[in-house]
């Protein structure tokens, strides 16, 4: 399992969290998932042989928001 701290840029409310918790762990392979709106980041632990750190911030973009 790898475990990675993914800033993520655009989240101004707790929907917003959700929107991008739902869209990572939607990625096949992902574990856990947890976003802070304070801290802007998304905390996820993966199985690394089913997908990839660009998977995840495709997963961001593709929820609307701007993965760092």
């Amino acid at each position: 399992m790898e475990r990675i701290s993914l800033g993520v840029k655009g989240m101004t409310c707790n929907h917003c969290v959700m929107s991008v918790t739902n869209a990572l762990k939607g990625v096949d392979g992902v574990k856990a998932a947890t976003v802070s709106l304070e801290q802007e980041t998304a905390k996820v632990t993966y199985d690394e042989s089913k997908t990839s750190l660009e998977q995840l911030k495709q997963a961001v973009v593709d929820a609307g928001y701007q993965p760092e």
